[in-house]
């Protein structure tokens, strides 16, 4: 297993899990967490993919990350694009979040216009939490049906989903501590609405050039000034934290 050692705030020893989770523990109150890995030229993805960018490392603490979450957020083109399947965390990471006053599993939500998903897949069929699934009013009806069966449909939106209309229906849920892994179209969305509080960044040390995207686009520019609360480092590899400037939370 790859050391993570902290840069800053303070420079010190490797760190255990336990201490990586309490140096991740979230504010108390609503917060939005988005999580990427990108090379040193800003490709989001290998091959098409974001889990080649990451060593174990990254892999390590995406993992970790997910314990602190009351819901996992993704965009449904994410979903299909990495292969996801049901959002179950491992037992230790179940003990971990009961002890602390988590539900033993959070809830997976997927952000999706045309409810392109199979409600046959396991991400369904296995879910040990009864998915939620944030849609519009124009998306198909059959669709609708049919994924209705596996999962709470929420319209979010009439043609687009709005990312504020998102994190109102989560917090009325009492899903205040979300945590979100891409995909580049909805982390644009997200800052154009200016609903994010925090980005966890892998820099992994590659260049990679090619036709990758970046972490984040959307049709509008959506200046966002980030302050930056950690950094960790594994071998090569930079582990960054950055949270929305001026939040006030400690």
């Amino acid at each position: 297993m790859t050391s993570i050692h902290p840069l800053r705030p303070t420079p010190g020893t490797a760190l255990t899990d336990d201490q990586l989770l309490q140096d991740y523990a979230p504010p108390t109150g609503a917060w939005l967490r988005m999580n990427f890995v990108s090379s040193l030229d800003g490709a989001v993805t290998r091959d098409g993919l974001s889990g080649g960018l990451g060593d174990d490392a990254d892999h390590r603490v995406f993992e970790l990350l997910r314990r602190w979450a009351d819901v996992v957020l993704l965009g449904a083109g994410t979903a299909r694009a990495e292969g996801y399947g049901a959002m179950r965390l491992p037992e230790e990471s179940e003990r971990w979040r009961v002890e602390h006053g988590l539900a033993p599993q959070p809830v997976f939500a997927l952000v999706t216009r045309r409810l392109a998903l199979d409600p046959d897949s396991p991400l369904f069929t296995e879910a040990p939490v009864r998915p939620l699934v944030f849609t519009v009013a124009e998306a198909p009806a059959e669709r609708r049906a049919a994924l209705a069966e596996v999962a709470d449909l929420v319209e979010a939106g009439e043609s687009e989903v709005d990312p504020v209309r998102v994190r109102e229906e989560l917090g009325r849920r009492e899903l205040t501590r979300i945590h979100c892994e891409g995909g580049p179209t909805l982390f644009g969305s997200f800052l154009t609405a200016g609903v994010v509080d925090e980005l966890c960044l892998t820099l992994a040390p590659t260049l990679e050039a090619g036709p990758a995207g970046r972490i984040a686009h959307s049709p509008l520019s959506a200046l966002t000034s980030m302050e930056l609360a950690a950094v960790l480092q594994a071998g090569d590899e930079l582990l960054l934290r950055y949270r929305r400037a001026g939040d006030g939370k400690g």
